[in-house]
């Protein structure tokens, strides 16, 4: 499962296990190394990913039914700086210190870090502030560069933010910044005849799970 959907996925998990008699057991890392593992044979039953094309890849080499893909949330993409007063804008990355570091996920390997590398793109601000990047395996490891103090601030999830207890100060990214990031569900082969996995892909879809997904900072499907 995507980094990213960490906090709202065990919120799910609690309801979807308090309504059906079955237990969820999750994994959460970057979309890419999931990838690649369920390439190499992971026993995985559900791919939770944070993006469209990684679920298609595995429809593509018959890896998940073809049936099963589904937009479960969108993301949104926001800049945190917890040390900085507000307000945080595109200016920040121009007006900060040299000695600041800018956290984000592996574009290679994590969509969100994708959607970061579009954002420095879109504001011309790329090749400036290459030398300052830190990159994490997935979004969560650029969360914790932040909240270590290892990144002065970083490109997170807005999910992130808002389950953070000192929300601090942050800029939502304008979605025309990036690429939607539209994230994807799909039942691998290995689950097709897992009735528990079956049941929480059909639970993902109810307006119960997207008013939890909501909560979370993720826009609707």
């Amino acid at each position: 499962m995507a980094a990213n959907f960490s906090a709202p996925i065990k919120a799910l998990v609690e309801e979807f296990e308090q309504h059906f008699n079955h237990t969820v057991t999750v994994s959460t890392g970057s979309s890419g190394k999931f990838y690649a593992q369920i390439r190499h044979g992971a026993p995985f039953d559900v791919f939770l990913s944070a993006d469209t094309e990684k679920p298609a890849a595995l429809i593509q080499d018959k890896l998940a039914l073809s049936t099963s893909q589904f937009t479960y949330a969108v993301g949104r993409l926001a800049l945190w700086a917890p040390q900085h007063t507000p307000p945080i804008t595109k200016h920040t990355l121009l007006t900060q210190t040299p000695y600041t570091k800018i956290a984000l996920a592996n574009p290679k390997l994590a969509p969100y870090g994708n959607a970061a590398m579009e954002v420095l793109h879109h504001l011309s601000l790329k090749d400036q502030t290459r030398p300052l990047w830190v990159l994490g395996e997935n979004v969560a490891q650029a969360y914790q560069f932040v909240n270590t103090g290892n990144a002065t601030m970083g490109f997170i999830a807005l999910s992130q933010v808002k389950s953070n207890q000192d929300k601090s100060t942050y800029w939502l990214i304008p979605e025309t910044f990036h690429s939607s990031i539209k994230q994807n569900a799909v039942l691998l082969n290995h689950g097709k005849n897992n009735a528990a996995a079956m049941a929480f892909l059909h639970f993902l879809k109810t307006a119960k799970a997207y008013a939890i997904i909501k909560d979370f900072g993720y826009g609707p499907p």
